[in-house]
């Protein structure tokens, strides 16, 4: 159906691992007429789990977005990963929508999940929606899960509907006044709801303490739902049963009734320019503006090659127009434009404003990028996503001969289908070195490696990320001399190394006077001085946190080139390292178990055992979670160890915190192992 972007409702399925996600997707694609027929996770016949590994695994390993129609309005869901391993795609779909849904096992509960969505969406300033699935189970405790969650989140925490008949229908309590449900009278929950609403608004307030609920207009009471969603007031709950459709098509009711569309939403956090002097800019949905549109997914498709998915914020994109990516100065032209529907793509004329599309085959395209088709936007984007830091590393390398370049290709690509996963090339050892969330999720990528891009490789255990710094402030000297014969090389080098505090990364400064240095070969200098930085100089991992500045030196009007002051800035760094007590860092991750009470002993002593520091436990429904600071090089095979500690009801997550000094003995251990390839003059 044609459409406005009063009309486009956006909305991201997020939340714990099996809380019914994806069968909650096709319900809501059936329900609209988008699907015949809803499809199974089992049999690996949905519209979102269309990838060999996802229906291999039995559950999602990446985003999907589809689109369906329902009593005048186009709502655009996203399904996203529950695994905390694939936090990256469901991350960037916060990019793209304004409304969070967030589902939760009527079974299990609150899950880590729930809570880490709940936290995500609300820094991201986006509405919050909980969705209670699997309300038709037996046993579901649903009256204690609803007490669970509004003691967990707060007492903005208010059904819309209730659950009714032992959960094969619900009945509204937002709009209704009367009736019964399994959780009791509906006209309590809708007093409650009401109060939560009116309050927001002085003037809906005096008209509600005036003349009661019968005075408010239906607009008014919709204009102050709509504030509550926006400013956290409010966080509703919708009861579900995804299998057998009881509650989906009232989901879609209250999306079409009380959702906010593109133009009421939070404002997207755009910027434009970098640094100190980036200011906020707003986007407006205006079809007849400028365009302004994120990229907030990239797929490489066997068929339409590579896909660039994004949200238009403000104008309208149409085919054949042309485009401009970030701040490039020659535009692409739109010669498709695509719907998405799973795997499937529906070739459109036009995208307006909240809408999301996207267009294929332009190389430049980049998750995050901005496209606009006039310059006076250049210099805009979103404010970054908060992705957590990719830890976990393998060493790989293509098992066939011939291949390198075949897996080279194969690696860019996926690195750019999920912010979360890192390609990098360690100059010292020649390895390629991927790294991501967890090792099931660089299992997961080597799956795809084979599958999708029919390489196979090789991979060893993981690689910890040290990293190497200064204890002290210090200075080093070098002069590079090389006379063979004809025009020679010299350059001399004084340098002054500083520590800088922990996370500033790298300062390159100038104080030569006197022109003792050319201005030309300063640059050479600096590169020499990188060299070691990438390098290594006590036990080849780079060096943080430091600042170099150059004072004094030498050059020679012949015989000085580039060459000589690499050479020279390079030894003059690693002579200043030597006085420095350089200090090998190694990384500290928070770490998260959740496991029953009763084997909190043992995992505590286990983590004691790791150098950790354990910082506080938290309980919650029979479950407790441990909550510690543990050096990452600790935690190998940890994974195998909980599961046989907790019989494989444990589980953990890990984000990075900070680097600190490793012990003494095991920086000994890191040095002597080092084997260092520094050039000889």
């Amino acid at each position: 159906m044609p459409y406005s972007t009063a009309q486009i409702r956006n909305v991201a399925l997020a939340g714990h691992p099996g809380a019914g996600k994806t069968t909650l997707f096709e319900a809501l694609l059936h329900a609209g007429g988008a699907l015949q027929a809803a499809g199974s996770v089992e049999r690996g016949t949905t519209v979102s789990d269309h990838d060999v590994v996802e229906k291999n695994r039995g559950h999602s390993l990446d985003s999907a977005i589809a689109s369906t129609d329902h009593a005048g309005i186009h709502v655009n869901l996203i399904d996203t990963p529950g695994y905390p391993d694939f936090r990256g795609p469901t991350l960037s779909a916060l990019a793209a929508v304004e409304t969070v849904a967030i589902v939760v096992d009527a079974d299990t509960g609150i899950g880590h999940g729930t809570r880490r969505m709940m936290e995500h969406a609300k820094a991201r300033n986006l509405c919050r929606v909980l969705i209670i699935n699997k309300i038709d189970h037996p046993g579901a405790k649903l009256g204690a899960l609803l007490d669970n969650l509004r003691e967990t989140f707060g007492p903005e925490v208010l059904p819309l509907n209730l659950p009714s008949e032992g959960g094969r229908q619900v009945v509204d309590c937002f709009w209704k006044t009367t009736g019964d449900s399994n959780l009791g009278p509906i006209a309590d929950w809708h007093q409650k709801i009401i109060d939560q609403v009116v309050e927001v608004n002085e003037t809906v307030m005096d008209h509600y303490l005036e003349q009661g609920e019968s005075g408010l207009q239906r607009e008014e009471l919709h204009d102050a739902f709509e504030q509550c969603l926006r400013e956290g007031h409010l966080v509703p709950v919708c009861f579900v049963s995804a299998r057998s459709g009881a509650g989906v098509r009232e989901l879609l009711d209250v999306a079409e009734k009380l959702f906010p569309h593109p133009g009421e939403g939070n404002a997207p956090p755009f910027v434009k320019g970098s640094g100190d002097s980036a200011t906020p800019i707003e986007a407006k949905p205006d079809p007849d503006a400028h365009v302004i549109a994120d990229v907030f997914k990239i797929v490489n498709d066997a068929f339409v090659g590579k896909l660039g998915i994004f949200r238009v914020y403000q104008g309208t994109v149409r085919k054949d127009t042309q485009l401009f990516v970030d701040d490039g100065r020659k535009p692409f032209k739109v010669a498709h434009l695509y719907k998405i529907k799973g795997k499937d793509h529906v070739e459109v004329d036009q995208t307006i404003p909240g809408d999301i599309a996207a267009v294929a085959k332009i190389d430049d395209l980049h998750f995050d990028a901005v496209l606009h088709d006039s310059h006076d936007e250049d210099q805009i984007h979103l404010a970054p996503l908060a992705f957590p830091r990719p830890m976990f590393g393998l060493a790989i390398e293509a098992t066939r001969k011939g291949q390198e370049q075949k897996l080279a290709t194969a690696l860019h690509r996926l690195s750019e289908e999920d912010p979360c996963f890192h390609v990098e090339h360690e100059t010292e050892t020649n390895e390629t070195v991927i790294r991501g969330l967890s090792d099931l999720h660089l299992r997961i990528n080597l799956d795809r490696l084979k599958e999708r891009h029919g390489v196979e490789v090789s991979s060893r255990p993981p690689r910890i990320a040290y990293r190497e710094t200064i204890g002290v402030a210090a200075e080093g000297h070098h002069r590079h001399k090389k006379q063979t014969g004809g025009a020679g090389q010299f350059g001399e080098v004084a340098l002054r190394i500083e520590p800088l505090p922990r996370g500033a990364g790298f300062e390159f400064v100038d104080a030569v006077k006197g022109g003792t240095i050319p201005g030309q070969y300063l640059p050479a200098v600096e590169k020499g001085v990188r060299q070691v930085l990438l390098g290594g100089a006590i036990a080849g991992y780079p060096i943080q946190d430091v600042r170099v500045t150059v004072f004094d030196g030498k050059h020679h009007a012949v015989d000085s080139k580039e060459v000589a002051f690499v050479a020279a800035g390079k030894k003059a760094f690693l002579d200043a390292i030597g006085k420095a007590h350089a200090q090998i860092l190694e990384p500290i991750v928070h770490l998260e178990v959740s496991a029953p009470e009763a084997q909190v002993g043992d995992i505590t002593g286990g983590l004691s055992s790791k150098r950790a520091r354990i910082n506080g436990t938290d309980t919650a429904r029979g479950e407790t979670v441990v909550k510690a600071q543990v050096p990452l090089s600790e935690l190998e095979g940890y994974a195998a160890e909980l599961k046989s500690v907790t019989a494989g009801k444990g589980r953990y997550r890990l984000d990075f915190s900070h680097y600190e000094p490793v012990p003494a003995t095991m920086q000994q251990r890191l040095v002597d192992a080092y084997k260092p390839r520094h050039e000889e003059d």
